[in-house]
């Protein structure tokens, strides 16, 4: 009440005004100290590159006064860093019922994450406002800092060569040579053997390649007096093989004889080669064709069809000059494919890679691709590759592809970053030639092998999803998934992670990210599993061991924690040091036995 009802100078007024003001905000602040903050997860985590939490922000009833504010500014610390993550403003405007219920806010918010913010604390700073005047609250930590087991994974980065198509097995090539018979014999006709056929079947034979199999094929035509011998087919096979057995002992093979194996393969009444030999004839029309195929293919007695046959007006071209292509002996000779050995090859190859062998000394494009396997030194496979560009690399993907790949193997083995990149970068300059000479699954792995060693992690994908939609071998196909599975764990797809490398073998480096993959997914007992598989592959993986522990810790299993952990700092003394440092052991620091198992 104002006294005897006189106004008080405007002075005064004022004055009470902000006095009231300041008591308000005075009194907000004090209160804020019962506000209750939410965050969810706690402690925060990283997942593709983002921190990402959902926070709820419960004011104490009576604190929000009318025509007031209250902001919380969310901010992360780290370091000497603070940076603004976003805010939570109450109105009380919005909030009309502030004096009896709890003013309360839910809010997602995310900020990029860098290495630097492992070790910090998410904290938040009140402004209580009216008008033109605010106050402060103190700083409180809402969550510690951040989880970063997603970031654990390994990149595997294995490159992909061409199949080099050689073999050092035997291998063996056909030589196909036909000898044509009269109607209704057997009898093979000096005709036939001074033909240039038959010449060149003699040759062979004196050449006395390494033979393994002639296979001779006897067949008829279908005509009534051929199908009267029904052993004509095999008469004629058999007299090729008489024929071949005798030169045999013309030019002396002697005991080489035995080793060749003979297969007689008469054909009786099939209608397969007749309509090979239509299809192939432009004796006859197509209207003509059509009427023959379909006499034949109507079925029934094979005697019956070639009564149907003879009654055709154009029976005589059918018999004088189609059928006369049917009586043969097919004879496929499988000869023994001679080959350099190893020695020889990894001698020429050298020779090409230093620009010193003659074309007659050259290899060819799977002898050289061989070749370069012959060596583990990858200075001398890339000059192999070199040589093997130079010759083949205008018409073949191949060479293109393994010079990138040695290219890609240094990069790996480089310490200096500029290096690393010229050399991924050169590698990708000839995976776009072989590209262009033909889109593999093995090139498109390679490229995004070396998207991923620049960084560009968005081309890596693009390549590897290429890559992915295309037949490649088993190992190329591994490898895309293990590829495309950490990248998977990159964007946070981690269920699709566990099932993409469950395809891509069973590598130490395969299981150890699988494992971590279903870590993420909150399959830690699946993920115990699999990193026991890792470790029994590699027993040395320090960083398989403190996976398992963090498993362990998910799963509640506090002797998995000590234990593992204790195996994974005795292989890399370096782990301790992030242990201590890890949200993961949060519930275990402060005990005895963390404190055994880190020393």
């Amino acid at each position: 009440m104002i006294p005897n009802g006189k106004l008080l100078p405007a002075v005064m007024l004022s004055g009470m005004i902000v006095l009231s003001g300041g008591c308000t905000l005075n009194k907000m602040v004090k209160m804020a100290k019962k506000q209750e903050l939410t965050v969810t997860p706690n402690p925060l985590e990283v997942h593709a590159d983002q921190v990402k939490f959902n926070m709820t922000a419960t004011l104490p009833v009576k604190m929000l006064k009318k025509k007031t504010t209250y902001t919380g500014n969310v901010g992360y610390k780290y370091g000497d860093k603070r940076d603004d993550v976003g805010q939570v403003v109450f109105n009380a405007a919005d909030y009309p019922n502030a004096k009896k219920e709890q003013p309360k806010i839910t809010k997602d918010f995310s900020f990029a994450y860098q290495e630097a913010m492992r070790k910090g604390e998410l904290v938040m700073q009140g402004t209580a406002a009216k008008g033109k005047k605010s106050k402060t609250t103190p700083e409180v930590t809402v969550a510690p800092g951040i989880i970063t087991t997603s970031r654990l994974y390994k990149e595997p980065n294995l490159v992909a060569y061409a199949e080099t198509g050689y073999t050092t097995e035997p291998e063996y090539e056909p030589t196909n040579v036909a000898f044509f018979f009269p109607q209704g014999s057997a009898q093979l006709q000096t005709s036939e053997t001074r033909s240039k056929r038959g010449k060149f079947f003699d040759n062979f034979i004196a050449e006395k390649n390494v033979t393994k199999t002639v296979t001779i094929t006897g067949t008829h035509s279908p005509e009534g007096a051929e199908r009267v011998n029904s052993k004509l087919s095999e008469n004629r096979a058999e007299s090729i093989q008489k024929y071949y057995r005798n030169k045999m002992k013309v030019y002396n093979y002697k005991n080489a004889a035995d080793s060749v194996e003979f297969v007689l393969k008469p054909v009786i009444q099939d209608w397969a080669q007749l309509k090979d030999t239509l299809a192939a004839t432009t004796l006859l029309t197509e209207e003509q064709k059509t009427e023959v195929l379909g006499i034949i293919d109507a079925g029934g007695e094979f005697e019956e069809q070639e009564d149907q046959l003879h009654r055709l007006a154009y029976y005589r071209t059918l018999l004088n000059q189609v059928y006369p292509k049917l009586r043969t002996a097919q004879t496929e000779i499988l000869t023994l494919i001679p080959k350099k050995p190893d020695s020889e090859i990894s001698v020429l190859a050298r020779q090409m890679a230093e620009g010193r062998a003659d074309s007659a000394n050259m290899l060819n494009e799977k002898e050289i691709l061989h070749a370069a396997t012959l060596t583990p030194d990858l200075e001398e496979k890339a000059g192999i590759y070199q040589a093997a560009m130079k010759q083949y690399g205008e018409t073949s993907w191949k060479p293109h592809n393994d010079f990138a790949a040695v290219q890609l193997e240094m990069a790996k083995k480089a310490n200096d970053a500029a290096k690393k990149t010229q050399l991924a970068d050169e590698a990708l300059n000839h995976l776009q030639m072989a590209v262009k000479l033909q889109e593999t699954a093995e090139v498109y792995n390679n490229m995004a092998v070396a998207y991923t060693m620049k960084g560009d992690r968005e081309q890596a994908m693009q390549a590897l999803t290429k890559a992915a939609g295309m037949t490649g071998g088993e190992q190329v196909t591994k490898m895309i998934n293990a590829a495309k599975g950490v990248q998977q764990i990159r964007a946070a797809q981690y269920s699709e992670a566990v099932s993409t490398l469950s395809q891509a073998g069973d590598t130490s480096v395969v299981l150890y990210n699988r494992g971590l993959a279903q870590i993420l997914a909150g399959q830690a007992d699946a993920a115990l599993t699999t990193l026991t598989e890792a470790t029994s592959k590699d027993a040395n993986d320090a960083d398989a061991f403190y996976l398992m522990a963090i498993a362990a810790a998910r799963a509640k299993n506090e002797q998995g924690v000590m234990t593992n952990l204790q195996q994974a700092i005795q292989k890399n003394a370096e782990l301790r040091a992030r242990a201590i440092d890890d949200l993961e052991f949060r519930a275990y620091t402060t005990s005895e036995a963390f404190k055994n198992a880190i020393r």
